[in-house]
């Protein structure tokens, strides 16, 4: 057998094979002031150095043996630090050097390595023999996620319910799977689905079912900071999951050494336990899901793939509703349709008409199992080390699992998953993971000296976010997705099946889920291509550092998807780019002539918790925008265009949107569209070209759940075309109290009877045909500028030339984003969601109850109970924004010492001249809230364990002058 210390020699060996004729030396040898000139040793290389432990080195040219130059010979010269020994290899040929040492390196290895998880016997399951002709609900997938679905469906009265699996029950990714429940995960709505997913564990564990030997109440998750930066997320994250009641203590140095003392605490500079992370056993907990869903009904049927998805048109042609499923059993007819099929989610999604866009894609995790480990203690934690990208969880009998986040992942399966990848693992890859072991054995010493069992390369389902994608698909009526875990398929299961029950049976939840709506994605998400490119990046992101963004994604790869036409204009100007659902925005521009031109993004990109490099340079944005004029180019911002030969638009908006939009030509309507709830569905402007013709703008984010709203509701005789206008105009915000001066030179409009919210098709410089509001989404004055994309090039050279005399600048989302922060703008998807209502926000002026429209019964509703949360503005008085570390949303809330919030959009504000964070107080049991609950009480901002004194206001700030319109889509 071989121990792990052995096992990384051979690894490294392989890396450092000699590339000419040679006798090599395999060796644990002395440190290097040891060797002597007697030896006659020259050294090749030292691969890495373990604290306590001889440094390991391949040396060459050792002494002369005789023997046969046409092959290898090894040696083994016994050595008390191997069990197997030292390996002497002489050869005149390379390769077969070469070749030797990759026999070597295989050496001990089990073809079918046994999974970290146990073996247990399956409950007496009582599944289908035969395909129903037809039932209400099709669920594609037996796995954790498809049988948490089946059982959560059943609990909630669903009947008629059929689960179909293309194999073996959990016979993917839930066979492979380590069984971990950690309630650190990359959105909040996934933390409060571990929550709830251990509390349902222990509940059937309690209960008598059974979820493994695997200890829910184990000795949690502790996670090891070893630099400062790493130390502040640790507190952060502490914040946040201590708001929402997960046992969880920050621990120093010696704390750490109490529950781990055979650690090597170099560097250490503290850590996290989350007492509550958890470990089960992933396929009796399956198993027992698919138990408790068959005794209420539901049936279950294996070796029975999904071959299509059949659908049939509705709303005109516009709308595709499902039909019917066709299985290699035969077909199934059904009302609703759930893909929870894990890592051939994104295939199944292609078989059918139209095609669901999932954006999954299969990547290679790898980890490792030892034999029993007679000293390490019964009750150690899961052990994260994030800085060194690796992970040690204690099994049962004494065995640990080591695995990791190499930074660099590898996509797999890149033409589609094999269909008979079940039971499979792949073959070993020590290559990637020999560095993951390697850490491991520096950082706990002892696990050098332990055999290791098996290698276990397996694959998992992840996205181009890394966050998880369900609810309804926006291509097909009542076609579900649960699907693209990115290994957490354990942790989140059962909130996941939880919450996809409460959507098809109540049509509301308890959560608002847009960071996980697959809707957030684009057709470009599920270009093969694209995804091979991003998901190099995105399992690795599980460890890294994670820096405040400020609402846009800095990823590596993937970019320049989509671009404004402006884009190399705006690029040779200076803007560095972020980018939402795959367009670049700018961000800010940098003029800094010192700085070298090959390094701007490094001012975006370069980790900060406190004030970042670009603070002065948003500042000279900010004050353009403010006090003389600027351009910010913002052509992102989704576009539809709507039209119809009769009344039939008006009535259709009538009906979605709360506010009146039967307004003159010309006006500028903002509002929001809600659903039954009174819930913003989508919170936008409406522009009235002509009597039945209608430009909609809404946020970047929401082009495709936009669409999907509006496509659910238009009318049956096809009398409203929706069309998507967003590549055809160019939208430039030229704002600020100059921007009008600068118009009136290039244009023959009367500028000064520009009614604000109002729009006009005006002239610039030598282009026709542009349609100017007067709005700037932040309150100050100015213009926005809808041009034809083939003109805006004219057009921007244009003001930026005559501009010069007004002192014009180019400005980027940053700017934008403090000046609607400050004036307390909120914005869809980081302050507004479905579950927000205009009472909540205070924007009940912008409903007309003289009309019909979706969602009025429950604001009249709300209107006679009153409200239990309120937007609110928090000015941080006691913050020094060059010391302290700021808040970037996420950051809990606390009124009289007691969790009321979180934060949900912060910016410095440079009028206000201090911290500045938008976010909502929740009244504690059905308390309604008043504008002397809020006021009448101390309140306090958690960033990362630091508590600041926090200033509310339900209106915007008197300092921020006069409001010169209110609109922000």
């Amino acid at each position: 057998m071989s121990s792990l210390l052995t096992q990384l020699v051979r690894r490294q060996a392989l890396m450092m094979v000699p590339r000419r004729s040679e006798t090599v030396l395999i060796t644990a040898g002395p440190p290097l002031n040891k060797v002597t000139n007697k030896e006659k040793m020259i050294v090749l290389g030292m691969f890495f150095a373990i604290p306590m432990i001889y440094p390991i080195y391949v040396m060459s040219n050792l002494q002369k043996y005789n023997g046969s130059n046409h092959a290898c010979t090894v040696f083994m010269l016994q050595h008390n630090l191997f069990s197997n020994g030292h390996f002497l290899l002489k050869s005149k040929s390379h390769y077969r050097i070469s070749s030797v040492l990759r026999r070597l390196a295989s050496y001990d290895q089990h073809e079918s390595p046994t999974l970290p998880h146990l073996t247990h016997a399956n409950p007496i399951l009582t599944l289908t023999d035969r395909i129903p002709s037809a039932c209400q609900i099709v669920i594609a997938g037996g796995g954790i996620i498809g049988q948490s679905v089946a059982y959560h469906l059943s609990e909630y009265g669903a009947k008629d319910i059929v689960l179909v699996e293309k194999a073996k029950l959990a016979s993917g990714s839930t066979w492979q799977s380590a069984g971990q429940g950690m309630h650190i995960q990359n959105t909040l709505i996934q933390t409060y689905f571990t929550k709830y997913s251990r509390e349902l564990y222990k509940k059937l564990r309690d209960q008598g079912h059974d979820v493994g030997k695997f200890l829910i109440e184990n000795s949690g998750g502790l996670w090891i900071a070893q630099t400062a930066d790493r130390l502040h997320t640790l507190k952060r994250q502490y914040a946040i999951i201590k708001a929402l009641g997960i046992d969880c203590e920050i621990l120093n140095i010696d704390r750490i050494k109490e529950r781990l003392p055979f650690i090597n605490s170099h560097e250490i500079w503290g850590g996290l336990l989350i007492k509550d992370d958890f470990m089960v056993d992933p396929v009796p907990l399956a198993l027992t899901f698919a138990k408790l869903a068959i005794d209420k009904g539901v049936k279950i049927i294996e070796d029975c793939a999904v071959t299509e998805i059949l659908t049939e048109k509705q709303r005109a042609g516009q709308y595709d509703r499902i039909t019917s499923v066709v299985t290699s059993q035969g077909p199934i007819k059904c009302d609703i349709f759930i893909n929870c099929t894990g890592l051939w989610a994104r295939e199944l999604g292609y078989r059918s008409s139209p095609g669901v866009r999932i954006p999954t894609q299969a990547c290679e995790y790898i980890c490792l199992k030892t034999k029993p480990i007679a000293n390490f203690p019964k009750r150690m934690p899961i052990v994260h080390n994030p800085d060194e990208r690796f992970y040690i969880q204690p099994l049962v009998n004494d065995s640990v699992l080591v695995g990791g986040f190499i930074r660099e992942s590898k996509p797999i399966f890149l033409n589609g998953v094999p269909e008979n990848y079940n039971y499979s693992l792949l073959p070993d890859n020590w290559d990637d993971f020999h560095w993951i072991l390697n850490n491991a054995i520096k950082r706990f010493p002892l696990l050098g000296e332990s055999e290791y069992e098996s290698l276990i390369t397996g694959a998992d389902s992840y996205t181009p976010d890394g966050r998880l994608i369900m609810n309804e698909s926006a291509e097909i009526d009542n076609y579900f997705v649960a699907s693209g875990t990115n290994g957490s398929g354990i942790a989140v299961a059962g909130g996941v099946g939880k919450y996809i029950a409460e959507l098809i049976q109540t049509g509301n939840t308890d959560f608002s889920t847009w960071s996980v709506d697959i809707r957030r994605f684009m057709r470009l998400h599920t270009n093969k291509r694209f995804l091979k490119d991003r998901l190099r990046e995105i399992p690795g992101q599980q460890y890294s550092l994670k820096y405040p963004t400020y609402g846009m994604s800095l990823y590596r790869t993937g970019r320049k998807l989509r671009v404004s036409a402006l884009h190399p204009k705006l690029q040779a100007a200076g803007a560095v780019f972020g980018e939402v659902l795959g367009y670049e925005r700018p961000l800010f521009f940098n003029l800094d002539e010192f700085e070298k031109r090959e390094n701007i993004e490094d001012l975006s990109k370069e980790g900060t918790f406190g004030k970042a490099r670009w603070f002065n340079i948003v500042k000279r944005e900010y004050n353009a925008c403010r006090k003389g004029v600027a351009i910010i180019d913002m052509t992102s911002f989704t576009k539809y265009e709507l039209k119809s030969a009769n009344r039939s638009v008006v009535d259709f908006l009538q009906m979605l949107c709360g506010n009146n939009i039967d307004k003159p030509i010309g006006s500028v309507i903002h509002t929001g569209m809600l659903n039954e709830q009174g819930g913003y569905e989508n919170d936008c402007s409406l522009i009235r070209l002509d009597q039945y013709h209608f430009l909609l703008v809404s946020p970047t984010s929401q082009s495709t759940r936009s669409m999907k709203w509006l496509k659910s509701h238009v009318p049956e005789d096809g009398s409203v075309f929706l069309s998507d206008v967003t590549s055809l105009y160019t939208a430039l915000n030229v704002i600020g109290p100059k921007a009008k001066y600068l118009l009136a030179e290039l244009s023959d409009e009367n500028f000064n009877d520009f009614a604000r919210m109002t729009c006009r098709e005006i002239d610039v410089g030598f282009v026709s045909h542009i349609h100017a509001m007067r709005l700037t989404h932040t309150g100050e004055d100015g213009f926005m500028l809808y041009i034809p994309s083939e003109y805006a090039l004219c057009v921007y050279e244009q003001l930026m030339e005559r501009g010069k005399d007004y002192g014009i600048i180019n400005a980027g989302y940053f700017a934008q984003r403090t000046l609607r922060i400050e004036r307390m703008y909120a914005f869809w998807g980081q302050d507004i969601d479905k579950k927000t209502t205009p009472f909540d926000l205070n924007r009940e002026f912008r409903v007309s109850f003289d009309k019909e429209f979706i969602g009025k019964e429950a604001l009249l509703k709300q209107k006679k109970e009153g409200i239990q949360k309120r937007f609110v503005q928090f000015l941080l008085d006691d913050h020094d924004k060059d010391v302290d570390p700021w808040p970037w949303s996420g950051e809990p809330i606390y009124r009289n010492d007691e969790f009321c919030g979180f934060v949900t959009s912060t910016a410095y504000g440079f009028t206000l001249g201090k911290q500045v964070c938008l976010g909502y107080v929740h009244a504690p049991n059905d308390q309604k809230i008043t504008t002397n609950y809020i006021r009448q009480a101390t309140y306090e901002i958690d960033i990362g364990t630091k508590r600041f004194k926090a200033r509310p206001n339900l209106y915007q700030p008197s300092e921020m002058g006069p409001t010169v319109q209110l609109s922000t889509p």
